[in-house]
């Protein structure tokens, strides 16, 4: 396997991420305990999360393959850059994080289009969905993205069609995206 930077191997990235803490939250987001997030996936606990769409200038939302080391979803395509926050941070922080992380952005001014949930065999969060207006390359540096591409917001619904992309991204960051940017009426 190819070795990212610091010679930590994707099985290594993997089996790291499924000892870091997770909080499990109840419906409300409100913090039930603190567990390792290999037993969020195990036993398909509720826990915080971001999603953060990029669109850019010309209405087309930046969309990414996730790596295929990935603990959910892997290879598949998303709309949304974003995870799982971390015990005690915030929403926005989190938000930021992970789209300085995934796809290299920082400094973006996040627009909150609302909460979210999403309870469904594969996964179960509370989540905050932000819209980032961008037209820098996203350079995902850590990895975890291995594919970028653009589609129209407007084509976004016929897009996903035959496509695997992410099912929490399909439920709830496409209606909100089309909704926010007008598309699709």
């Amino acid at each position: 396997m190819a070795e990212r930077s610091g010679g930590e191997s994707p099985t290594d990235r993997a089996v790291s991420a499924g000892a870091e803490m997770v909080e499990h939250v109840d419906r409300d987001g409100n913090v039930i305990g603190i567990v390792t997030r290999a037993a969020v996936r195990a036993g398909v606990l509720r826990h915080r999360c971001t999603y953060v769409a990029v669109i850019d200038s010309a209405d087309r939302v930046v969309v990414h393959r996730r790596a295929d080391w990935k603990d959910v979803y892997p290879g598949w395509w998303d709309l949304a850059f974003g995870g799982i926050c971390n015990v005690g941070e915030d929403w926005v922080s989190a938000a930021r994080r992970e789209l300085a992380e995934e796809a290299g952005l920082t400094g973006e001014a996040l627009w909150p289009l609302g909460r979210v949930a999403y309870d469904a065999d594969d996964g179960a969060v509370v989540g905050e969905v932000y819209l980032v207006r961008s037209d820098t390359e996203p350079s995902c540096p850590d990895a975890e993205v291995v594919e970028v591409d653009r589609v129209p917001v407007a084509d976004l619904l016929a897009w996903m069609e035959g496509r695997s992309v992410c099912l929490d991204s399909r439920e709830v960051v496409a209606p909100l995206v089309i909704a926010a940017l007008g598309a699709g009426r």
